[in-house]
């Protein structure tokens, strides 16, 4: 189980990759899930869990921006960065100001995703 649902948070973000980011994107950013390093399967699994129960504990998703649900993936990214990664880099943990406007809108998509998923 914890491949599907880590699973699913990866191809949301390629999906998003190849929707919203500008150019060639590096290989880190495109690795099949069986590629994956298994510090990063961890964060992926561990985020999807975290958004799927805000969504089962919440009330109205609709009630949240697009904003709002991608700020929230983003904050569970970087925590989970940092539990997994004994110094990360800036550039991989950055705050949602920071962030390039490609990631942000994949972190959007990918709540959107997760959101999908759970109330099918």
């Amino acid at each position: 189980m914890q491949d599907d649902r880590g699973r699913i948070f990866r191809e949301a973000w390629i999906a998003g990759i190849a929707k919203h980011f500008p150019g060639t994107p590096k290989d880190s950013y495109i690795t099949p899930w069986d590629q994956t390093p298994e510090w990063e399967k961890a964060c992926a699994t561990a985020v999807y869990d975290y958004v799927a129960d805000f969504i089962e504990a919440g009330d109205d998703m609709a009630k949240l921006s697009r904003v709002q649900k991608g700020q929230f993936v983003a904050v569970c990214w970087r925590e989970q960065v940092r539990k997994h990664v004994a110094e990360p880099k800036p550039s991989h943990i950055p705050a949602w100001d920071d962030m390039p406007e490609w990631w942000r809108q994949i972190d959007c998509d990918i709540f959107e995703t997760i959101e999908r998923h759970i109330n099918r």
